[in-house]
């Protein structure tokens, strides 16, 4: 094996403990998933996962939704957003790199609406109706209405930083306390 082999392991392949990885999959979750799928990504047994899910709703970092057949559990879309806009702050990045990557995602959306002559991802995948595409063109426009829904998120996430920017500066200061 050589050395660059060695260092090409996933994190989830790296010694880290069950909860660890629960946490890692829960982070990047950006839809509702059961105590199962997160356990199956996490490679943990069902129990234990379920049990640092409960912890992690007590802590408010997630969310339980028990309306439907099956508990699932999401994170807190607004957490998320703003540990986003402050590592986008805290990147080293000015704000007016972000301020032209605004302005690139959304150039590229007015494109596509151009292209496509429609409004948003879910009618470009309406598009998909059409007999005379061919499966390459079908499969380039599932991922352009993906892309199109990332690059949405991100529209607001970045706006938000840069509406934020001074906000979102690092203290250098702590606080100090009322007394």
């Amino acid at each position: 094996m050589t050395r660059d082999e060695s260092n090409s392991g996933s994190l989830m392949e790296r010694q880290t403990t069950g909860e660890d990885r629960v946490r890692m999959v829960v982070r990047q979750l950006s839809e509702p998933r059961t105590a199962n799928w997160i356990a199956s990504e996490a490679g943990w047994s069902h129990e234990p996962t379920k049990r640092v899910l409960e912890r992690l709703v007590d802590d408010s970092i997630l969310h339980r939704d028990d309306s439907g057949t099956h508990t699932t559990y999401y994170p807190d879309y607004r957490r998320q957003a703003m540990q986003e806009a402050m590592r986008l702050r805290d990147s080293g990045h000015t704000v007016e790199e972000l301020t032209d990557r605004l302005g690139e995602m959304k150039a590229q959306i007015r494109d596509w609406k151009d292209e496509f002559d429609i409004d948003s991802p879910n009618q470009l995948r309406g598009t998909l109706a059409d007999d005379a595409l061919d499966l390459d063109e079908e499969d380039r426009r599932r991922e352009i209405a993906r892309e199109w829904e990332h690059l949405q998120r991100r529209i607001q996430i970045v706006g938000f930083a840069i509406r934020e920017w001074d906000f979102l500066e690092p203290t250098t200061v702590p606080a100090e306390a009322s007394s």
